[in-house]
């Protein structure tokens, strides 16, 4: 599966660790964002198949990062991967264009999430 993700999270290790589940489940092309203004600078330059976006990250937090690159392209696919679960933030998340909400560190719904946005 050759879809192009654009990973956004301040830590490397969730990167990396987001990557190597992907790899698992077939994708292998990752451009990856250390917060959410360099999401967006890349979103607009790259124009991934999928974002996949944490909430807390610095200089542009996930939920501004989502609704620029929403009206950028108001047919992105966002999903948002955080570990603040909590209800408040996924309606925002949902209300502001996010595809789905995975709750850190509980991966195993990503790749069916990512591949469900395909079908």
């Amino acid at each position: 599966m050759c879809k192009t993700i654009l990973i956004a999270d301040d830590s490397r290790f969730s990167r990396n660790l987001i990557m190597d589940i992907l790899h698992r489940e077939g994708f292998q092309v990752f451009f990856e964002a250390s917060d959410g203004a360099i999401a967006v600078a890349l979103y607009k330059k790259k124009s991934p198949d999928i974002v996949l976006l944490d909430l807390t990250m610095p200089t542009l937090n996930g939920l501004d990062a989502l609704r620029r690159i929403i009206e950028f392209d108001p047919s992105a696919k966002v999903i948002i991967c955080s570990a603040m679960g909590q209800k408040g933030l996924i309606v925002d998340a949902i209300k502001s264009g996010a595809k789905d909400f995975i709750v850190k560190p509980y991966f195993n719904d990503l790749g069916p999430a990512i591949k469900k946005l395909f079908s």
